[in-house]
């Protein structure tokens, strides 16, 4: 059973940073699971995939929004060392049309897929729901299925880590 590593926190607090800290100890093969559809309009959302890209070996290899993560990793030849899956949140967002039933039973699909490869994998979440309840119900179920996706993911990762101002804090 291959090695899950959960790291969860709130926006800038470091999560990226950690789970790249981390997979740099797996080797230069490396694979980085981009699960951000790239929108070329968008210079702001560009820019920040621009800093993510320079914080990360350059040897590593990168799989953009793939349909089926587990499916696109099992394909890869040679087999990654590791594989660092960011993020949960923009992963939803992709899918965000589906009914929630399916949302989490694909994500319960991808979580045994990483447990069961010959590889470590570190999978970035976001805590979101640390504020009020939002007004909008559209928000709220993206809130929901965010935190039940992340309680899914830390409840099967052999560690569990909570970010904040850049530090961590081991849940499990």
């Amino acid at each position: 059973m291959a090695e899950l590593i959960f790291i969860t926190g709130p926006t800038r607090s470091g999560k990226s940073r950690r789970a790249v800290e981390i997979a740099q100890g797996w080797g230069d093969d490396v694979v980085f699971v981009a699960t951000y559809r790239a929108d070329p309009a968008d210079a702001e959302m560009a820019e920040r995939i621009r800093r993510h890209r320079a914080e990360r070996k350059a040897a590593w290899r990168t799989l953009e929004a793939p349909a089926d993560i587990a499916a696109a990793l099992a394909e890869l030849k040679p087999r990654p060392s590791g594989a660092l899956i960011d993020s949960i949140v923009l992963w939803l967002a992709d899918r965000f049309e589906r009914d929630d039933q399916k949302l989490i039973d694909e994500w319960e699909h991808q979580l045994e897929a990483f447990r069961a490869a010959p590889y470590p994998v570190v999978v970035v979440g976001d805590e979101i729901g640390w504020g009020p309840v939002p007004m909008d119900r559209e928000l709220r179920r993206f809130r929901d299925l965010a935190g039940i996706i992340g309680q899914r993911t830390a409840v099967r990762a052999s560690e569990a880590w909570l970010m904040v101002a850049g530090c961590g804090v081991q849940l499990r």
